[in-house]
């Protein structure tokens, strides 16, 4: 299941992240989003969703939501 199906409030695992850019990987590392780690969604909004991740909030688009598998 992507990220973009989630609940609202419950915390999940990541499993892992499917994209195919080098750069957006560097970027879900330096937020903290990588294999094994915890991840809540806050809110669903139109064009995206609010995340929780470590110590973090973020608000990231829909594309992103359906690359990281939970």
């Amino acid at each position: 299941m992507t990220l973009r199906n989630a609940e609202e409030g419950k915390e999940y695992i990541v499993q892992r992240l499917e994209t195919d850019d080098e750069e957006m990987d560097a970027f879900l590392f330096s937020l903290g989003c990588y294999s094994g780690e915890p991840i809540t969604v806050i809110s669903h909004i139109k064009g995206g969703c609010v995340v929780s991740i470590k110590d973090g909030r973020y608000n990231i688009d829909n594309q992103l939501a359906d690359a990281i598998i939970i």
